[in-house]
Order: structure tokens, then sequence, then C-alpha cells
């Protein structure tokens, strides 16, 4: 047997090691934590698949946006509700900051919110839309003097600002640092409106517009726009004046806002928006197309305008290309002053004209109305070309984007006295509302070589239809 001191050192462990025991104990331990944790983890990544099954976080597609962070009814605390209701944020929509730059670069109106754009395409923004994240668009305030004392804000439809009108269907909201009133600067507002109706196959109608310049509310445009646009979209426009909500608060099931014109856009899309607006004006006005009597008649039209870059002798004027124009066999002149004509009866009138004679203004829109590569020739008073700012050349653009063809103009080399050097700024504001006189030489010879090429392309133009024996559609592209 072993003696008691012998066990004792049979039982002794070194210091530096522990005992057996509580080395398994210490593992067990160790293995239990980790089991522990492995099933929080499962369960917490169980919980998150469950959840956002409910709630996904990925981004939806572009055409099918989340119209609100509540999935169902169920969700709609009324705390939660209260909460967002209060957190919503009105800001001017006259941003200050960019008012001295206003034409150029970011706008200040809505300045917080970027446009959607893709090359060549029309710049817009679309509420409530993917880049809203859902929300709506809210709108206060209707001052017609001061546009930063007019609001703008985004809300959940669930969670409005109180005291809000709630409007439905859709609203076209048009902002312009230009002048409704003017038909050219009216209609530069209007043709991205046009575009998107054009990009949405012509299938979505507005309910209603909201038409703001310089971020002041304004009521009512001109009388031959307000047409054209009904004609465009079917329908009485419906301008919005908020006369009924005294404290100008108003949401919106869902808004079409444009503030840059028709900037962005490529020619081929302004070409297309020209061509449905051509086409919704003679159908609106009954205006058949092939009214033009024995083919191919040339229509020569004198568009005559009063006041300002008026033509100081109309009678001269119009003798002078009535007789150029009878000269050609199939030429029919007419003479015409835009301000004594109905929107149809001009929608008539340039659907008969081949060659539009005018001078330099806002009848002069007139041209994309029509036929595609038809000829426009105009005219500039004393001191334009080297004056006037980039204004000038309006015409030569529509003529481009309506697929016209521009013959040039005509500037009259004398005009009213200006005490200053002819290159001073200061004398434009003597030569801006000049009147034009005329140099018959000049107007002959130039009327002559435009009659001859109309003449020419209108031959040809007769012998390729001639040869087709498919049907022109009277329905207006829309795809």
């Amino acid at each position: 047997m072993m003696n008691t001191k012998a066990r004792l050192e049979i039982c002794r462990i070194p210091q530096n090691q522990k005992h057996p025991l509580i080395k398994h104990n210490q593992s067990l331990w160790f293995y239990s934590t980790v089991f522990f944790l492995l099933v929080l983890i499962t369960f917490v990544t169980t919980l998150f698949i469950l959840l956002h099954t409910r709630f996904p976080l990925q981004t939806p597609p572009s055409w099918q946006w989340q119209s609100s962070i509540f999935q169902t009814y169920d969700d709609l605390n009324p705390n939660m509700v209260n909460k967002l209701r209060d957190s919503v944020t009105f800001l001017p929509l006259k941003d200050l900051r960019y008012s001295n730059a206003a034409l150029h670069g970011h706008t200040w109106f809505m300045s917080s919110l970027y446009d959607t754009h893709q090359d060549g395409e029309v710049q817009y923004q679309q509420f409530p839309s993917e880049s809203s994240q859902g929300r709506v668009l809210c709108l206060k305030g209707h001052d017609t003097h001061d546009g930063s004392w007019n609001y703008y804000a985004l809300a959940w439809p669930e969670a409005l600002p109180y005291n809000a009108t709630f409007m439905k269907d859709l609203t076209f909201v048009s902002y312009n640092h230009y002048d409704y009133g003017n038909l050219f600067h009216g209609l530069t507002s209007m043709i991205p409106f046009v575009s998107w109706h054009k990009m949405n196959n012509c299938s979505i109608m507005p309910s209603r517009w909201v038409l703001y310049h310089w971020g002041e509310l304004r009521f009512n445009m001109a009388l031959w726009l307000g047409s054209l646009m009904e004609a465009t979209f079917d329908g009485p426009l419906n301008i919005e004046r908020f006369y009924d909500e005294e404290n100008g608060l108003v949401c919106f099931e869902e808004a079409v806002v444009m503030r840059h014109n028709e900037g962005g856009m490529s020619r081929q899309r302004r070409m297309e928006v020209f061509d449905l607006m051509r086409c919704k004006a003679r159908m609106y006005c009954n205006v058949e197309i092939n009214d033009r009597g024995v083919f191919p008649v040339i229509g020569m039209t004198l568009l005559l305008r009063t006041g300002a870059r008026s033509f100081k002798n109309e009678i001269v004027v119009t003798d002078m290309f009535h007789k150029e124009c009878a000269k050609v066999q199939v030429c029919r002149f007419m003479v015409a002053h835009s301000n004594n004509l109905t929107f149809c009866e001009q929608v008539k009138l340039m659907s008969l004209t081949d060659i539009l004679i005018s001078p330099h203004g806002a009848q002069l829109t007139n041209m994309f109305l029509m036929e595609k590569n038809s000829s426009v020739m105009e005219f500039f008073p004393k001191g334009w070309l080297n004056l006037a700012s980039v204004g000038q050349y309006v015409y030569r653009s529509i003529a481009s984007w309506a697929g016209m063809k521009h013959e040039g103009s005509w500037r009259d080399p004398f005009g009213d006295h200006c005490p200053y050097s002819e290159d001073d700024r200061r004398c434009m504001s003597i030569y801006k509302g000049g009147r034009i006189g005329h140099n018959e030489t000049h107007f002959a010879e130039w009327s002559r070589n435009v009659l001859a090429e109309v003449k020419t392309r209108k031959l040809e133009e007769a012998s390729m239809k001639s040869s087709t024996t498919t049907p022109s559609s009277v329905d207006c592209a829309c795809s």
C-alpha cells in the first residue's frame, strides 16, 4: 500500500496547470456561449427577413414606385402620422440665393429639387415618383407679386399638412421666366408638357394647370396659346386660381412640374412635338390639309403687325410682293394682320401658306402651323443685328425645330437717329420699337429666288406623292 505522503504527492498539481475539472467546465461555457450566439444570430436574421418581406428595402422599379411608407391601414399609427404631418417643411418657391442667375444653370424655382432628364428628352419633375419617395407635391400661397411668399413641400399622402385640400387627378405646374401672354414665350413653356404628354402616348390628360411667372401665380395665358393647348389636350383649360382655399394650401394626387422650357430637348423631339401640335390644331379647327385647289399652288402670305417693328408703308410693301407672286402662275398671294384673326383663322391661313413674309415678332410663331419644309422671310428695323440679344434669332430656331426653311433676314439700314455711337447699348432703347422700311430691288430679287426654290420643291413633292398609293393617316401620332 502507498503511504500517505505518496498519495499526497500524486494529488498535488503544479501551480502553472489548472485542474482537469475546471478546464472541462470552461470548455463547456465557451461552446455554450457560441451556440447561444449562433441561435441569436439565426433568430435576428429570420426576424429581419420576415419584417422586410413586408417592408422591402430595395429600390422599386421606376414604374412601380411606392406610393407610401404605409403598406396597410393597420400601419397608420396616429402618433406616427401626426409626427410626419408636423415634419412637412415648406420652402419658398423663389429661392433668393439664385435670383440673380435665374436664366443660367440651376433654377431658383423649387431649387431644392432636381429634374428627371435623359439625353434629348424633356426635363421634368413628377410627383409622386421614385425620386420623391412616393411623396406628393403641396403648394401654399397665391401671391401674384412676390414669388418668395409662395411655398412648396413634399408630404406623404396619408400625412398631409393640416388644413390642406387634396386635389385629385393630374395637375400640370408650369414655371416660366417669360410671359404667358406672349405667343412665342408662352409656347416655349408649353412645349415640355406636350413632349411629356407624347412620351405617355397622349393617354393622360391634365385636370388643371397651375401657372407661375417669376414664382408669382398667374391666372391666364394668351388666347392663341390657350386655344392651342385646348386643341392639343382635347378640352378646355382649367387654370387653377386657388380662390376657394383660404390659406392657399393644396396637395396634388399627381403633379408634373416643368421649369426649364424646351431646354435639353433634341431637335428630333422638338420636331415631333410641333408635328403633334400642328396636327391637333388642324383637327380642332376642321382644316383639310389638302384644301389648296389645283395642285401645286404656292401660297405666299404677308403677315403684318401694328406698332413696333411694323412696316412704315404697308401698301408699298404689299404691292412689291404681290407683283412678284403674280409672275408665277401657281402663286396665290394673301395679306393678313394676325391680331384680326381668330386662332382657327390663323390655322387655316397657315395651312395654305408655303412662303411666310413677316416682321420679327410674336405673330411669326404661327410658322409651325404651315406644312414642313415651308419657307420663312423675316424683317428687322435698324440696330438689331449688333445691339439686340440672342432673342433676335428665336424664329430662326423655331423654324429649325418645326422643320421649316428660314430663308434669311432683311435688316433695315435706316432708322431713327441715336445720339450715341452706333455700338452703344443705349441706342437699343431707340431702335427696339423702330419701324421697318423697304428696298424694292432687294425684296423683288429675294422673293423671286424663294418662289423658284419653293416651286421646284413642290413639283418634286407632287411627283413623289403621285408615285405612292398609300393613304395618309388623319390620326395625330402619339406613340
